[in-house]
């Protein structure tokens, strides 16, 4: 009897696979059990169409039988079977996929293939140390045995077998101290994990356990009769073969939600949020929905993929529908399981976007209601996920920013916490006309803002945004609820008082021409000079120029590719009142025009710097100083 061997790369995976690499051994139940399901899928498919086959849907299952005495645990089925060519084939080359191929023959509703055949198998290598595979294909009458022991490779010969189907014997390894391999012998432990994973196959899982009752009671007993227990085995049915999600809600405990999400979504925490949909009409199907509890680690790149797994009638017809969801909700995990979709159907997206507009509405409304009920819950969301949905206001030219409005949060300056739009628009006091915010890297830095100070000291409230996304996201809404947002930064504020602003015009005409001065003297750097009179004890800032991109959105922008010739258009604001200014009208009516161009110099990289900006020289700006110094 020959050994074959294994290609190449399936010696290199199933190495890893003898090895370990899962933590997770106990998925080598659920693959197995899947490929079993798969068969039984396989065979009833065949019998809609050839009289020969002579099976129903009733007819098939699935059955488990553990033996401690020969630390076997066999999986059996009456599925298709395997010819010889198909164990071959399926078996001798890892992830070489024979329900992929058959799924790819055969597209039809009456159908669901979940394992791909092939890695899956090969995690019984995981617990058994040696695996037997048993098969008679239907239409057969010679049936074939696929033996292996690991890597060296797999020998193949002909056998008996009563009927069509295939058997899985695994001969489990021998324990040692850290790891118990007996314990997938225990009935409760074989129990356990079919409820786990395989719950909702379509077929039964049975096995026989043993279980306890008492005997009759004798007719001759006496009062001080004891009574009698009895063991006898009894052929039990795993699993409840219903979908979690259509099961009524009253019958799913919060855990089994939890583990359901766990498991089907690989996520080691539990959901923050577990939604259920049931909508019937145009759309009729049935969704369960999660919000997870941690942000997947691949979630802001490339490679992740949105998407909800599409069932028809319980069966998965694909894995991530990216177009159930839209992308501002592309953190939602979850199932859709509709009643007229079809593989067909697809095509016509119609029914798609149905679903996907009920469905956006659905989660709109469960994340607003958890944002009113269960706030810590909420923050927790919005730490992982709150970038995502203020993409969604800033993306398609602002067209969801009335969806998604009132669900967005930003740093209260006054607060020191997270607080909604509407509730910065309710603490407003009166005559405060505009919805401030100051844009940058840091909550402490934007606090310390000269023109933050003066918002604040107003007794307004001022909303502090460090992501790059914000300022972006608040230009592209403009207003909420008829309140204009104001970047402290940009433009005039319009809070001084009439005193000031007269005081303001009167300086700003007396030095004209020191202005002009300053302004040729940074060649280029700003676009006016101006004085500003509500600056307190800070001597100078930079504003950008109504109209024009901001300061924080050109450091934003710079870090782009392509992002050459991005530049704000800045004004420099001098405070009058500040002895500064005195030394700057001083030198200038003096006619120091050098000692005027070193003060315009200096004045400029301190505004810089104060706005977060890097300074062009910071060697000059360091010589400038100590030069004014001496």
């Amino acid at each position: 009897m020959a050994m074959r061997q294994f290609k190449a790369e399936s010696k290199k995976l199933l190495d890893l696979m003898i090895n370990s690499i899962y933590t997770n051994r106990e998925i080598f139940l659920r693959e197995l059990i899947s490929n079993a399901s798969d068969a039984c899928d396989k065979r009833y498919f065949k019998s809609l169409t050839d009289t020969s086959v002579g099976i129903t849907k009733d007819d098939l299952k699935i059955h488990i039988q553990p033996d401690k005495e020969s630390r076997t645990l066999t999986i059996s089925d009456n599925g298709i079977g395997m010819t010889k060519d198909e164990l071959e084939k399926n078996l001798g080359t890892i992830a070489k996929s024979g329900s992929f191929d058959f799924k790819t023959e055969n597209q039809s509703d009456n159908i669901d293939i979940i394992g791909q055949f092939g890695v899956g198998f090969y995690s019984a290598f995981m617990v058994a140390k040696k695996v037997t595979v048993i098969s008679r294909a239907q239409g057969e009458d010679t049936a074939w045995k696929w033996e292996s022991t690991g890597v060296e490779g797999y020998t193949l010969t002909e056998t008996d077998k009563d009927d069509v189907g295939t058997e899985i014997i695994l001969v489990m390894k021998d324990d040692t101290d850290t790891d118990h391999y007996s314990e997938y012998l225990e009935d409760y432990e074989i129990t356990n994990l079919v409820k786990k994973y395989s719950d909702y196959i379509r077929f039964p899982i049975t096995m026989y356990r043993e279980k306890s009752r008492q005997k009759p009671k004798p007719e001759d007993a006496g009062d001080d009769y004891k009574p009698e227990y009895e063991t006898y085995t009894e052929l039990e049915t795993l699993n409840s073969m219903v979908p979690i999600w259509k099961r009524p809600k009253s019958e799913v405990k919060d855990e089994d939600y939890n583990e359901f999400y766990k498991n089907k979504f690989m996520d080691y925490t539990d959901p923050l949020r577990v939604i259920t949909s049931r909508t019937e009409g145009t759309a009729t199907y049935t969704a369960l929905l999660f919000i997870p509890g941690s942000t997947p680690y691949d979630y802001y790149t490339k490679e992740y993929e949105k998407g909800l797994a599409l069932y028809a009638s319980g069966v998965m017809i694909m894995e991530k529908c990216g177009d159930l969801l839209p992308d501002y909700f592309s953190f939602v995990k979850g199932v859709v399981d509709s009643l007229n979709i079809s593989r067909e159907m697809l095509q016509k997206d119609n029914q798609l976007k149905l679903m996907r507009s009920s469905l956006e509405k659905k989660i709109k409304n469960e994340l607003h209601a958890m944002l009113v009920n269960d706030r810590e819950k909420y923050e927790t969301f919005w730490k992982n996920f709150g970038r995502q949905v203020k993409f969604g206001v800033y993306g398609d030219y602002g067209m969801h920013k009335d969806l998604l409005g009132d669900l967005l949060m930003f740093y209260s300056a006054k607060e020191q916490k997270l607080v909604t739009l509407d509730e910065y628009i309710e603490k407003m006091p009166e005559g405060q006309k505009c919805i401030y915010f100051a844009a940058g890297d840091d909550t402490d830095r934007l606090g310390k803002l000269p023109n933050a100070q003066l918002v604040l000291s107003k007794g307004y409230d001022l909303l502090l945004c460090t992501e790059d996304v914000d300022e972006f996201c608040l230009q592209v809404m403009h207003d909420y609820k008829e309140k204009e947002f104001q970047n402290i930064n940009t433009g005039d504020l319009g809070l001084e008082t009439e005193d000031e602003k007269k005081a303001a015009e009167a300086a700003e005409t007396e030095n004209k021409d020191l202005f002009e001065e300053i302004k040729k003297d940074l060649n280029g750097k700003i676009k006016e000079v101006k004085v500003n009179p509500t600056l307190q004890e800070h001597p100078v800032t930079l504003s950008s120029a109504e109209g024009g991109i901001s300061m924080e959105m050109e450091k934003v922008l710079r870090r782009m590719p392509n992002a050459e010739g991005v530049e704000s258009t800045k004004v420099l604001e001098l405070n009058p009142n500040h002895t500064v200014f005195a030394a700057l009208k001083a030198a200038h009516a003096a006619g120091d025009t050098d000692k005027v161009a070193k003060y315009a110099e200096l004045l400029y990289d301190q505004a810089l710097l104060i706005a977060g900006l890097p300074i062009e020289d910071p060697v000059a700006y360091a010589q400038l100083v100590c030069g004014l110094m001496q």
